[in-house]
């Protein structure tokens, strides 16, 4: 009987010293993952506080471009009107998406029908369709319908960008929500809608947050969809219809500049847009992780 335990015990020690092994085998090719992948974002990072930092300003900020001349090549202004089209540009475009892609997310999570298997299908094709494309979508079908630029022409390409990923964040969100908190609301004899609106959705309420923010990161990033839409302003201008521009797009013409001056000024609107996109970011994981905390 002695012997028979001892061996068992044998048996079980080989066993998971062979299971910590491959565990330390499989964590150290993890973490040499994350670190691969984090060298060329601290190289990214690193450029853009050494090339950008001392080009960022309050005047920098605030001020409109101003083109430089062969006798003045110093003088380019600021980036405030980019920043103000970009506030316009990004917010008419959340005021869009995050409406569809929540009813979107809750369609497909609440269905399984033939319907919403073509939706959640077309949904996944769009996440990965290349943004320019909705760029043309919104010059053929905005830009020529107003006979002109504008940056509503801009909001709707990128409404159509961030709509899919809000969807399957809210559906996966959603889906999340344990079934006993539905059958409870239902047993207490609430209608569906209600159910959905008091219980499922407040629930879900963390993730769907975190999917519209992400969205609204990607969003402000973007360049190609705005190419071809928003046209080009140097001036505070508030007003949707009218030609505007946005930061993503400044760095595009200010990179390819003969000037030195702008090209160096193409780093600071960089720098400006990173910093805004990692506050979002940082945002969205922290309202989500104190939602999360409130609920427990």
């Amino acid at each position: 009987m002695v012997e028979r335990r001892r061996t068992v015990h044998d048996i079980a020690s080989r066993k998971l010293r062979g299971r910590k092994i491959r565990s330390s085998i499989y964590i150290g090719f993890i973490v040499s993952a994350i670190v691969v992948a984090l060298i060329p974002l601290g190289f990214i990072v690193v450029a853009l506080l050494v090339k950008g930092a001392h080009v960022i300003s309050a005047t920098f900020l605030t001020a409109t471009p101003v083109q430089p001349t062969l006798f003045d090549q110093d003088n380019i202004g600021g980036i405030g009107n980019a920043i103000v089209g970009s506030l316009v540009v990004d917010g008419i475009a959340a005021l869009m998406a995050v409406p569809m892609g929540v009813v979107i997310g809750l369609y497909l999570s609440e269905r399984s029908t033939r319907t919403a298997t073509i939706l959640r299908s077309v949904s996944e094709i769009m996440t990965g369709l290349p943004s320019i494309l909705f760029g043309v979508f919104s010059y053929i079908y905005i830009v020529t319908w107003m006979r002109g630029y504008s940056a509503f022409a801009a909001s709707v390409a990128l409404a159509l960008l961030m709509t899919p990923v809000i969807s399957k964040a809210a559906e996966t969100a959603l889906r999340d929500v344990p079934l006993s908190l539905k059958e409870a609301g239902l047993a207490l004899g609430a209608r569906q809608s209600t159910v959905t609106l008091k219980v499922i959705l407040p629930y879900a309420f963390p993730g769907v947050f975190t999917g519209v923010l992400l969205a609204l990161a990607r969003a402000v990033g973007e360049t190609a969809p705005l190419l071809f839409v928003i046209g080009a302003s140097i001036i505070y201008d508030w007003n949707p219809a009218h030609p505007s521009t946005a930061m993503p797009l400044m760095i595009f013409n200010y990179a390819g500049s003969f000037y030195e001056s702008q090209q160096a000024a193409a780093w600071g609107v960089a720098l400006t847009l990173v910093v805004i996109v990692f506050a979002l970011n940082l945002a969205a994981r922290f309202v989500a992780a104190r939602m999360r905390r409130e609920q427990y």
